[in-house]
């Protein structure tokens, strides 16, 4: 009897007390880690990043066809504890950035957009810091949009350079990772990355040729559905990297 009475009791406590939810983990990539913090000069020269393995950036979210010469994209991964290190290349036959106010439609310029999950949980984001979408401009201002919907700048989050040569722009950057806990309003101390890690990731483009909108946005992960444009909203479409020493 006093067995029967010991799971019930355990069974009430797990049904108010729920196991934290879990994302389900697709586009595996390990991302190896660096002895080195790379120089972010947009150059890409070290050979941590000549030893990394380039990933495509291919999947049409939002607009229509478009050619290998209108735009044509891929990055490489590397970490070390403070920070995630991106090397993108990006070939792109029109840069533009129509407005100049970075927190005015910040969306519609060409520009990279990262998006974080600390935890890999998954989950809405849209009005929280469950997970960050990260939009870095031309300019390199860095924006997302803030607890109270409205958007804010995080340069102190992203270290970020830009080199363009002819059609081909290398951008190098170095992520200050934070976990859902981050508040807009103090002070917040960044994780400390470790081996065997798993991080909610995808990368994106928004490429406009010179329109009042952006022609198409290209994302690193496939998202199933008519709708793909969702990773600013839903970090269940990230992709997982796992961080290998």
């Amino acid at each position: 009897m006093k067995s029967i009475v010991l799971l019930f009791l355990f069974g009430i406590f797990h049904s108010c007390y729920p196991e934290p939810r879990k994302k389900k983990d697709h586009q595996i990539i390990e991302v190896n880690k660096v002895s080195k913090r790379p120089i972010i000069d947009g150059q890409g020269n070290e050979n941590s990043w000549n030893i990394a393995s380039w990933h495509r950036l291919n999947q049409n979210w939002l607009g229509g066809a478009y050619d290998q010469q209108d735009f044509n994209g891929r990055y490489k991964l590397n970490w070390d504890k403070n920070s995630l290190y991106v090397l993108i290349e990006i070939v792109d036959d029109s840069l533009y950035d129509g407005v100049k106010d970075p927190l005015k439609l910040w969306w519609n310029g060409d520009s990279v957009q990262l998006f974080i999950d600390e935890d890999n949980s998954g989950g809405l984001h849209q009005k929280s810091h469950n997970a960050f979408g990260y939009h870095i401009a031309l300019d390199e201002n860095v924006v997302d949009i803030a607890t109270n919907n409205q958007p804010k700048l995080y340069n102190d989050h992203i270290i970020s350079k830009r080199n363009t040569a002819g059609n081909l722009s290398t951008w190098e950057m170095a992520i200050t990772i934070y976990d859902a806990s981050y508040s807009d309003n103090t002070r917040n101390a960044a994780t400390i990355l470790k081996a065997n890690q798993k991080i909610g990731f995808a990368l994106a483009y928004s490429d406009n040729d010179g329109s009042t909108e952006r022609e198409n946005f290209i994302g690193s992960v496939f998202v199933p559905g008519e709708d793909k444009n969702q990773a600013w909203i839903n970090a269940d479409v990230f992709g997982t990297l796992l961080l290998k020493e």
